[in-house]
C-alpha cells in the first residue's frame, strides 16, 4: 500500500476557481465530476439546524447514485430559509446543465458563514467554466478551495490490490475549528476507482467514519453543513464488493486508514492548535465505556488547556474520567504520557516524574494512556489542545 501520494482514481475529475465569494480571493468553488453515474454514499451532521445544501444532497445520496460534487467555501447557505433552499438546487441546476446530467445526479457541498445567502451571481457565472477546466490533475486544488479557516490543504490517497487489480482511493477534507462528532465537522470527499456494491458501501463508509472523524474533537461543536460523501467508479475492474468478497476486509482498512489520517490533520490543524493528543483508554469495563471516558477526558477544556501550557496536570485528566459516567475504582487508575507513568493505582508518581512528562508534552504530538484496569475494553480519541489564538481566530470569524 502507498500513503501519502496523491494518485486521482479513474474515472474522475475536477477544477476549482475563485468565483467571489470570499472577499479575500482565495479559491472558494470546486466541482468532481465522475465520467458517468456511480454508486455513491453518504453521512451528514447530526445537528438540528440543517443547511439547505445538507438537506438536498442527503435526499439524492439515499438513492445510492450520483455524478457529481459541486462544493463551495466562504458561505454555508444555511438558516437562509426557503432562498436556501431554491438557491443550492439551482447550484446543482448548473452545474447539470454545464456538464449534461440529470440534475437529480449533483450533490451540493457549502461551507463558511451561516446566515448569509449565496451570491448566486458566482454561481452563475463560473459554475460553467468550471465543467470545461476538468482534469484528474486538480484535485489539490479542490482541497484548497474548500478551506475556510484551515491551515492547510488535507489530501491523502491510497493503492491496494483487489482481485489483483490496483484500486485507488483519493481522500479530500476540510475542517480546522467546529470539530466535533457526530459527526466531526467537516466536509469530506472520497473517491474510488473499485466496484463496489451500493449497500456495502454505505455500510463500509460508516464503519470507517466511526473510526475516524467520530473520534475527533477541536471545540466540543458540530456544524450545519457536516457531509461526508463517497463515490466508487468500479473502473479498477474488480469483481464487485461485499461483505463476502476475499479482499473486502483489505478494502476497509485502506479506507479506515485514510480517512483516520484526514481525520488527525483536521485535529493537527485545529485552530490555534499546537498539539495532537491521542486519548487512549484500556481497561474498561466495554469498547463503549472506554471510548465514553476517552472522549470526556478529550474534550474537557481544563485538559486542553493544560496540553498547551505543556503543564502535566494530571489532576485535571483523572478527574474527567471521573465525571465521565463510566464504571471506575479510583484506586485501580494508571495514567501515562508516552511511556512516562505519571499516575500509578490512582497516585500521583512524583515532582520528578511530572517532570518527565512535561519533555513529552513539548512535542507536537503524543498519547495519553489511561488504564482502567477494570476489564478488557479499549477506545481512542484524538484533540488538540486550546490556545490564545483559538479565541482570536473565532473572536472575530465574520469580520
Amino acid at each position: 500500500m502507498v500513503q501519502n501520494v496523491i494518485v486521482p482514481p479513474r474515472g474522475f475529475r475536477a477544477a476549482a476557481c475563485s468565483s467571489g465569494i470570499k472577499r479575500s480571493g482565495k479559491a472558494d468553488l470546486a466541482l468532481i465530476a465522475a465520467e458517468r453515474p456511480v454508486a455513491c454514499a453518504g453521512l451528514f451532521t447530526t445537528n438540528k439546524v440543517v443547511a439547505a445544501p445538507v438537506l438536498i444532497t442527503a435526499e439524492r445520496v439515499h438513492k445510492g447514485i450520483c455524478q457529481a460534487i459541486l462544493v463551495n467555501s466562504g458561505n454555508a447557505n444555511a438558516c437562509t430559509g426557503e432562498v436556501g433552499l431554491t438557491d443550492a438546487r439551482r447550484c446543482g441546476e448548473l452545474a447539470a446543465q454545464a456538464l449534461k446530467i440529470e440534475t437529480d445526479l449533483v450533490a451540493v457541498a457549502s461551507t463558511g458563514v451561516i446566515g448569509v445567502p449565496l451570491p448566486m451571481s458566482a454561481f452563475e457565472q463560473h459554475v460553467p467554466n468550471l465543467a470545461l477546466q476538468l482534469d484528474d490533475g486538480k484535485f489539490l486544488d479542490v482541497a484548497r478551495a474548500m478551506m475556510t479557516t484551515d491551515a492547510f490543504e488535507k489530501v491523502c490517497s491510497r493503492t491496494l490490490k483487489i482481485d489483483n487489480k490496483e484500486c485507488r482511493i483519493l481522500g479530500l477534507a476540510k475542517g480546522a475549528g467546529m470539530i466535533h462528532p457526530n459527526m466531526a465537522t467537516m466536509l469530506a470527499f472520497v473517491l474510488t476507482d473499485a466496484a463496489i456494491e451500493k449497500k456495502c458501501l454505505e455500510s463500509i463508509l460508516r464503519t470507517s467514519v466511526d473510526l475516524s472523524f467520530n473520534r475527533v474533537t477541536v471545540d466540543r461543536d458540530t456544524s450545519t453543513n457536516d457531509m461526508t460523501l463517497i463515490m466508487a467508479s468500479g473502473l479498477a475492474g474488480n469483481r464487485t464488493l461485499t461483505d463476502n468478497h476475499p479482499d473486502f476486509a483489505t478494502f476497509s482498512r485502506a479506507l479506515n486508514d485514510l480517512l483516520l489520517e484526514l481525520a488527525k490533520m483536521m485535529v493537527r490543524d485545529g485552530e490555534g492548535a499546537t498539539k495532537l493528543v491521542k486519548i487512549q483508554v484500556v481497561g474498561a469495563k466495554t469498547d463503549r465505556q472506554a471510548l465514553t471516558v476517552a472522549q470526556t477526558v478529550a474534550t474537557s477544556q481544563l485538559v486542553k488547556t493544560a496540553f498547551f501550557g505543556e503543564d502535566a496536570n494530571w489532576g485535571r485528566i483523572i478527574a474527567a474520567v471521573g465525571y465521565s459516567g463510566v464504571e471506575i475504582e479510583p484506586s485501580l487508575i494508571d495514567i501515562q504520557f508516552d511511556e512516562v507513568p505519571v499516575v500509578t493505582n490512582g497516585v500521583g508518581m512524583g515532582s520528578e516524574v511530572e517532570a518527565k512528562a512535561t519533555e513529552v508534552m513539548k512535542k507536537a504530538e503524543f498519547t495519553v494512556t489511561i488504564d482502567l484496569h477494570i476489564k478488557d475494553g479499549t477506545g481512542y480519541y484524538y484533540t488538540s489542545d486550546l490556545g490564545y489564538n483559538y479565541v482570536r481566530i473565532n473572536a472575530d470569524y465574520r469580520t
